[in-house]
Formats: structure tokens, C-alpha cells, sequence
């Protein structure tokens, strides 16, 4: 009962703040371009502000009900930890949105897209995320790797393979993005999974994964295409922390590097290119997306349209049901 209210707190925050933050953040001129359509229109971005926001209420609202209604000191202590680790990330993938810099690309209104940090930049600043996990030595020592088997780390676990987890996870999740829907469908589906196998197996992580499902359905209404508001790296960042997270606070780390396979391709498609490819479609006067690239493949996108045209629905809608096939592994393990 106390994660079920958590969980609609999360939903009902979101659902509530992103129309407010859509305003501010327009205003404030926190805007990007929604590339993928002709007149190519300036929306907030940042949304994952939004996200955040209700995540965070849900976590906050978790702690306060176990406080008063139950005695579970170990599980708030993992709670606090992840909580703690959300505010970093969100502060950093806010900076990352507010990075002034800009790209030249035509459009009716002249040339004005928002970019962020250097790439090499960017696991340096999700690095600090760790910490609190670190700070508590979050998880348990040994792993059981698919195809490898159990692995004992011992004192490598915490000062290794956390940071390790958090930044990997944060930034492979931010490769695959730029579509309207996108990085919150996807999102949705690997959460839920996550959210019902920890169920299943009585982990703590099932809590981390469905409060920040509850948030990410209230805010893909304004993200779905066509999108109100566009999530920016805030929101990337911050599910793939929340990934990490919650499979170290869990126990769940076979779990986890199964449900992000289709990330994990994505990093070695974006190595081809040495990270410089974008996984933006070219846009045609009949409204579908050519790959950018020809034949030429640096991401799941790329190799969508090499398929075939697709209108940008397409490739979202596409995707999460690649999102959907891996995430079905999690319930295929022996």
C-alpha cells in the first residue's frame, strides 16, 4: 500500500508540475528544436526537471510513510542513498541543458540549436552520483554475469564497478534519444519490467524502478508526439541512474545488463563513428526520415530507416517494441 501511494504521488506530481515547468522553461528560454518536424518548431526542454520532480516527491513520500507506518532502517538508508543520487544527476543534466553553446542549423527562424557538454565531459559529471551508493557500500560484493557466471568482487565492488554502473548507465541511456516519445516509452517499458521482476524476487529495487514509472507516465502525455516539451539530457541522465540505482540497491545486476542491451548495442554502433553520429533521421518533404548517414550505420535508428522511410511515430513506436523483446529476457532467465 505504501508504494502504491508512493508510486500515484510520483504520477500526480509530474502530471501537475510539467505544464508549469513547460511555461517557465520556455520563457526562460531553456528551448530546443523539435528537428523532426518541417517548421521546426522551438519547445522547452529539460523536461527531465519534470520527472524529477515527481520522483523524487514519490521517494520522499516512500521514506516519510515507512518512517511513521513501518520500521524498515536498512531499506530507507538504501532509499536516502538513491534519493541523494537523483538530486546530483538532475543538477548535472541541468547544467548540461543550460550549456549556452549552440550548433549552426538552417531553419525558417535562422540558426539556433542548444548544445551540451563535450562527450568526454560528460561521464566525468554523472561521476559524483556514485557516491552516495558508494558512501553506504550499496549491493553486495559478488555478481552473477550472463554467459560468464558468479564473480566475487569484494572491495572492487564499491570503489569500481558502482561508479562504474552509475556513469555508464547515465550516459548509454542519453546515445539513444532525439525522438518525440522516445526516451520516456522506452523508459516506461524497461521500468515496468524491472518494477515487476524486483517485485517478484522481493527487492528493494522494485521501489526505485516504480516510483520513477509512475513519474515517466505522467509525463509522457506531454511527450508523445506531437511533443510539448522535450526531455533534454536531465531526463536521460537521470533514468539511467535510476536504472543503475536501483539494480545495485537490489541485488539486480544480471537484471539490469539485460535490460539495456538495446542501449549497450546502441554505445558499440556510436563507437563506429567515435561517437561524432547523431541518431537523427534526414527529414523528407513527405514528412519520413532517410537515414543521415546512407548505408552507413551508427544506431538502431539508422538501421530502421535503412529498412525502410519511417515517419518519426515509426521509429519511437519501433523501438519500444525492440525495448519490449529485450525486456522480455528478464522473465526468460533460469
Amino acid at each position: 500500500m505504501i508504494l502504491l501511494i508512493s508510486i500515484l504521488i510520483s504520477f500526480a506530481v509530474t502530471l501537475f508540475v510539467t505544464p508549469h515547468f513547460r511555461r517557465f522553461l520556455y520563457v526562460a528560454g531553456i528551448v530546443g528544436l523539435d528537428l523532426h518536424k518541417k517548421d521546426k518548431p522551438k519547445l522547452a526542454s529539460s523536461g527531465g526537471i519534470c520527472v524529477a520532480s515527481g520522483v523524487l516527491a514519490g521517494l520522499l513520500s516512500y521514506i516519510g510513510l515507512q518512517t511513521f507506518l513501518s520500521s524498515s532502517e536498512g531499506e530507507l538508508e538504501l532509499v536516502l542513498a538513491v534519493t541523494s543520487s537523483v538530486l546530483i544527476v538532475m543538477f548535472v543534466g541541468l547544467l548540461d541543458d543550460l550549456n549556452v553553446k549552440s550548433r549552426k542549423v538552417k531553419t525558417k527562424e535562422g540558426y539556433d540549436v542548444r548544445v551540451g557538454f563535450p562527450q568526454w565531459l560528460k561521464p566525468l559529471l554523472t561521476l559524483p552520483a556514485a557516491v552516495p551508493l558508494m558512501a553506504i557500500s550499496a549491493g553486495v560484493t559478488h555478481m552473477s554475469i550472463p554467459f560468464v557466471g558468479r564473480i566475487e568482487f569484494g572491495i572492487l565492488y564499491p570503489l569500481l564497478l558502482v561508479p562504474v554502473g552509475m556513469v555508464g548507465a547515465s550516459n548509454v541511456v542519453n546515445m539513444l534519444a532525439g525522438f518525440n516519445g522516445l526516451e520516456a516509452g522506452m523508459g516506461i517499458v524497461y521500468l515496468l519490467a524491472l518494477g515487476i521482476f524486483g517485485l517478484l524476487h522481493e527487492s528493494i529495487g522494485s521501489t526505485i524502478f516504480l516510483i520513477t514509472l509512475g513519474a515517466l507516465v505522467g509525463f509522457i502525455r506531454f511527450n508523445w508526439i506531437p511533443a510539448k516539451i522535450l526531455p533534454g539530457d536531465s531526463l536521460t541522465y537521470l533514468l539511467g541512474s535510476m536504472v543503475a540505482a536501483g539494480v545495485i540497491v537490489g541485488n539486480m545486476e544480471k537484471s539490469g545488463i539485460l535490460i539495456m542491451l538495446p542501449f549497450i548495442i546502441e554505445f558499440f554502433l556510436k563507437l563506429r563513428s567515435k561517437f561524432k553520429a547523431s541518431c537523427l533521421g534526414r527529414l523528407r518533404e513527405n514528412g519520413k526520415l532517410a537515414p543521415p548517414y546512407g548505408r552507413r550505420v551508427y544506431s538502431w535508428t539508422h538501421i530502421l530507416m535503412n529498412i525502410m522511410p519511417m515517419t518519426e511515430r515509426q521509429v519511437t513506436i519501433s523501438l519500444i517494441l525492440i525495448q519490449i523483446c529485450f525486456s522480455a529476457l528478464l522473465f526468460l532467465q533460469i
